[in-house]
C-alpha cells in the first residue's frame, strides 16, 4: 500500500493530499472479522507510507511514480494506491503495462474524458490518457457527469459505461458484465462514484451517484478476478472519522477481507 498525497490539478474542492492519511485513520476502527462477508482480513499488506510528491509539478510526480512502482513491480507486488487526486491513475497504468496490459474497471461519477482541460494531464482528462494507452477496454460504471465531447468520444470509440440511474435501473446487467471479464484488471474508484450523502469530501461531488451497498456487490465480484492493482481516490477529507474517509477504507477492507 502506498499513498500518492498529490492534488495540484483539483479545480472545485481541493484536499485530496489528505486522502491517504484520512483513509488510514478511519481504518483504523474497524475490525478484522468482516461480518458482511464473513471473513477475516488476512491478506498480507505492506504499508510503505507516502510518495514524496512535487506540488504542483505532474510531470515530475509521475516520474517518481513511475521510478516507485517499477521497482515495487519487480518484487512481485501488486499496487494498492491511496490518492490523492485521480490523474495519478495515469502513470501507474502506465507501469503495469509494462507487465501485462489489464481491462481498467473505472468507478467514478464522470467519464474524465475531456482531451483538454487546465492542460492535458488533469482529474478531467485522466482516461483520456489512459484510453491512448490502448488498454484491452475500459469499463466505466457509476458515471453521471460528461461533456458533449465526452459522451460523444465515448460512444464513437464504444467504451463501454453504465451510469447510476442505468444500475439502479438494472444493476444485475452490471453484475453480469463485471462477472463476465477474462484476465488481469486494474480497478480505479474515484470516491465521488458514491452519492454525496455518502460521500460529500471529494473533488467534484455529484448527486445521483451510488450507495456503499452497491460497492459491497461490485467489489465482492471484482474479488475474484485477476486484480493487477487497485487505487481510491479524490478523498477529500480533512477531519477524522467523516463518511468519506469511512467509505473508502470500507471499501478497501471489503477487498482485503474478500482476497484474504
Amino acid at each position: 500500500m502506498l499513498g500518492i498525497p498529490f492534488d495540484s490539478t483539483a479545480t472545485y474542492m481541493p484536499g485530496a493530499r489528505f486522502g491517504p492519511s484520512a483513509i488510514r485513520e478511519a481504518s483504523y476502527n474497524f475490525e478484522k472479522y468482516n461480518l458482511t462477508f464473513n471473513k477475516e482480513l488476512r491478506a498480507p499488506i505492506f504499508d510503505l507510507g507516502d510518495l514524496r510528491v512535487s506540488a504542483g509539478n505532474f510531470k515530475e510526480t509521475s516520474r517518481r511514480i513511475i521510478d516507485t512502482l517499477t521497482r515495487l513491480l519487480s518484487y512481485d507486488l501488486k499496487p494498492l494506491i491511496l490518492g490523492g487526486e485521480h490523474t495519478i491513475t495515469y502513470p501507474i497504468v502506465k507501469v503495469l503495462q509494462s507487465k501485462q496490459n489489464p481491462i481498467i474497471v473505472h468507478f467514478d461519477a464522470h467519464m474524465d474524458m475531456r482531451d483538454h482541460y487546465n492542460g492535458k494531464f488533469s482529474h478531467a482528462t485522466v482516461m483520456r490518457r489512459i484510453y491512448e494507452l490502448e488498454p484491452p477496454s475500459i469499463i466505466m460504471i457509476g458515471v453521471r457527469s460528461a461533456s458533449k465531447e465526452e459522451i460523444e468520444f465515448v460512444q464513437e470509440h464504444e467504451i463501454e459505461y453504465y451510469t447510476s440511474q442505468m444500475i439502479q435501473e438494472n444493476m444485475e446487467e452490471v453484475k453480469c458484465k463485471i462477472e463476465s471479464i477474462k484476465g488481469p484488471v486494474y480497478v480505479t474508484v474515484d470516491i465521488d462514484v458514491l452519492d454525496p450523502s455518502y460521500a460529500p469530501m471529494v473533488g467534484n461531488p455529484t448527486p445521483c451517484g451510488l450507495t456503499p451497498f452497491h460497492m459491497e456487490k461490485f467489489i465482492e465480484i471484482i474479488s475474484r478476478k485477476d486484480i493487477m492493482g487497485f487505487d481510491i481516490v479524490e478523498v477529500t477529507s480533512p477531519v477524522k472519522g467523516d463518511q468519506t474517509s469511512l467509505n473508502a477504507a470500507k471499501i478497501l477492507h471489503d477487498l482485503l477481507s474478500l482476497k484474504s
